[in-house]
């Protein structure tokens, strides 16, 4: 029995220390007493027994049950936050908007809505719907920077659309051409845009293209990139099947009829002050529409953005500087005139 001894001290020993002393805080061994982790409730210090402290008085808040006046309430507090703070007349807290406001609201919700659908592949590419462009007065601006709209359906080969910006280079994007860049004619004109736009997404790294039934509008694929310098050019030989637009011009030599057209024509190439290769072809197909000769032309590019113009190299992709006594541009690079 002598092996039985050890647990009988241990259990004295168990008992001695858990013993209640009467000169003590804690009920089960006497030891001080300290703050708890849980609110309203001591601490022993000795054996870190937990109890409820006998002069804790619960601090008793009134409930704020929700109902229907209060949410209310709330609501109208946000408003007056709002008109009074920074965000004023958005978020519709502002009612008597413009037409032109309300037109540009809801092309934007169908932009949210629907043109996601074939807009873009999620699983390679990290990007929000669409680019949203504030002016000083919040009003949404539009990131459209050109567009093609196809008129007739009846495309008989050869049509031909390109994307180009100076110092980037050329997309070219050809019907029925099977090289991964080409394009499908549709059972009709919205059929044949979405199949344009699809390889525009796909294969493009200058633009999204956006579907509106027969029309495909294009937005900038990188903030970096200026909108004036995007060129966007359509070689279409036969009939008038597909139009390029450009900031409300139409970029078509055979809808031009007379010097203003020219005019107008050239302002908008020369946004950026740089003539790419696809604008001098456009600008050249339209003087032979109507009649202008080269030395008006450059007489006309001087007049608008002086004689700094430049002109991208149709060979090296070089900026040409122009020279006036010549009437013509120059190539440093490749030493031929452009």
């Amino acid at each position: 029995m002598a092996g039985f001894g050890g647990m009988r001290k241990g259990r004295r020993e168990a008992v001695e220390n858990l013993g209640y002393n009467e000169g003590g805080d804690c009920p089960r061994c006497g030891g001080e007493a300290d703050s708890s982790t849980m609110t309203g409730y001591l601490r022993c210090l000795k054996c870190s027994h937990e109890w409820a402290d006998p002069d804790y008085v619960e601090d008793k808040k009134e409930l704020d049950i929700p109902s229907y006046h209060r949410d209310a309430e709330l609501i109208e507090q946000f408003k007056k936050d709002v008109e009074s703070g920074s965000l004023a007349n958005v978020l519709g807290v502002k009612k008597d908007l413009s037409k032109e406001q309300e037109e540009s609201l809801t092309r934007l919700e169908d932009k949210w809505m629907s043109g996601m659908q074939g807009r873009f592949n999620t699983a390679t590419e990290e990007r929000k719907p669409l680019m949203i462009n504030f002016d000083d007065d919040d009003n949404i601006v539009s990131t459209e920077v050109g567009a093609l709209t196809i008129v007739s359906n009846g495309f008989d080969g050869g049509e031909e659309i390109r994307l180009e910006y100076p110092g980037i280079g050329t997309e070219f994007y050809c019907y029925d051409v099977n090289d991964g860049f080409g394009w499908r004619r549709g059972n009709n004109a919205e059929e044949t845009a979405r199949s344009i736009a699809n390889i525009i997404n796909s294969k493009s790294n200058l633009v999204f293209a956006h579907v509106e039934g027969n029309r495909i509008s294009f937005e900038l694929r990188s903030e970096e990139l200026n909108a004036e310098s995007l060129v966007l050019f359509v070689d279409d030989p036969g009939g008038t099947d597909i139009i390029a637009e450009k900031n409300g011009v139409i970029l078509d030599a055979r809808n031009s009829s007379d010097f203003e057209d020219y005019r107008r024509i050239v302002e908008l190439v020369l946004e950026d002050g740089i003539i790419s290769p696809s604008e001098d072809q456009l600008l050249w197909s339209v003087r032979q529409q109507i009649g202008i000769d080269d030395s008006y032309h450059v007489q006309m590019v001087i007049e608008m953005c002086g004689e700094n113009t430049l002109k991208e190299c149709t060979s090296c992709g070089a900026m040409a500087e122009l020279y006036v006594e010549y009437g013509t541009w120059y190539c440093q690079q490749c030493e031929e005139w452009c």
